[in-house]
C-alpha cells in the first residue's frame, strides 16, 4: 500500500485546515485509516483514525475541533482540522492499517500555526 498525503501549510492561531490522504496499490485488506503526528525529539502520536465500520477515535487533545473521516470508494482519509492550534505544530502523517494490521505509512505533510 502506497500513501499519498496532501494539505499541511501555514496558518494562525483559530484557523482550519484539511489534510487529505489517497492509499494505492493493494487497498483490498484496509483495516484502519487515520493519522498520526510528531515534533522533534517526541513519538509520532495518534490525532485521530476511522475503521472500516466507520468507528472513530481520537487524542483528547483535538477532541471537537478535528474530524476524520473517509472515502472508501476512493480509498481516501481526510482531517479536518479547526480551531488550529500552535501545539498542533507537527509533521502530521498519513497512517493505514492493512491486513494482519500492518502499518503502512504516508511522506508526511507539515503543519505550522502561528500564534
Amino acid at each position: 500500500v502506497q500513501l499519498q498525503a496532501s494539505g499541511g501549510g501555514l496558518v494562525r492561531s483559530g484557523g482550519s485546515l484539511r489534510l487529505s490522504c489517497v492509499a494505492s496499490g493493494d487497498t483490498r485488506n484496509i483495516n484502519v485509516m487515520g493519522w498520526y503526528r510528531q515534533v522533534p525529539g517526541a513519538q509520532r502520536e495518534l490525532v485521530a483514525v476511522v475503521t472500516k465500520i466507520d468507528a472513530t477515535n481520537y487524542a483528547d487533545s483535538v477532541k471537537g475541533r478535528f474530524t476524520v473521516s473517509r472515502d472508501a470508494a476512493k480509498n481516501m482519509v481526510f482531517l479536518q482540522m479547526n480551531n488550529l492550534k500552535p501545539e498542533d505544530t507537527a509533521v502530521y502523517y498519513c497512517n493505514v492499517k492493512g491486513e494482519y494490521f500492518v502499518d503502512y505509512w504516508g511522506q508526511g505533510t507539515l503543519v505550522t500555526v502561528s500564534s
